[in-house]
């Protein structure tokens, strides 16, 4: 962790960049959406409310997404903050990183910046071997369920129609900046200098 050497009336002392950041009402994912990338954040979002819930808080997202049930934690606590909050995909915001990004209020763009979304899938821990045909069409049903909750926050966020949203999500669907700004997923891109100072 990369630190910066600040001069209090402490004297001089090193402090860690992100704490800095967070000084600043600035949280961030970068990399992928796990359980313990969720609770970080978590606890800095509460942190930040519990200081002063009227500021806004910026959160900048650069993810190719993850787990979706812990991503969706994250999301359910972004939405039910008071402080106003501003998304910035960074880089890549894609899968469970694109339904993190939907979570501001303003959602903004870096000019090269990219969203993908698409439906969910069996991850990696899911072996259909040797399982019975009740206990694969849980999993069906249960994958199902997600896509239909995922399929929902895309489309209230866009205000595009839940067969609009399945229409795009049935592939792997990436926008551009432009692109994330016509179709609704993003509020604005990000041109102006001096926009995190």
């Amino acid at each position: 962790m990369a630190n910066i050497i600040l001069e209090s009336a402490r004297g001089i002392q090193p402090v860690a960049i992100e704490d800095e950041l967070l000084r600043s009402r600035m949280v961030f994912l970068d990399g992928e959406v796990t359980g313990e990338s969720c609770a970080q954040i978590i606890r800095q979002l509460m942190y930040l409310e519990k200081e002063d819930s009227t500021s806004g808080i910026t959160f900048c997202i650069n993810s190719p997404g993850g787990s979706v049930q812990d991503g969706l934690a994250l999301y359910d606590v972004l939405m039910l903050l008071k402080s106003p909050v501003r998304t910035v995909c960074t880089g890549t915001c894609a899968s469970m990183g694109a339904i993190l990004f939907l979570a501001g209020t303003k959602r903004e763009m870096m000019t090269h910046g990219k969203i993908m979304i698409h439906d969910p899938a069996f991850g990696g821990r899911h072996d259909m071997g040797g399982k019975k045909p009740h206990e694969i069409q849980t999993e069906l049903d249960d994958l199902n369920r997600c896509r239909e909750a995922l399929a929902m926050i895309i489309a209230k966020r866009t205000g595009k129609t839940l067969e609009e949203i399945y229409e795009v999500t049935a592939e792997d669907t990436y926008y551009t900046a432009e692109e994330a700004v016509d179709f609704g997923l993003a509020t604005g891109i990000v041109r102006k200098k001096g926009y995190f100072a």
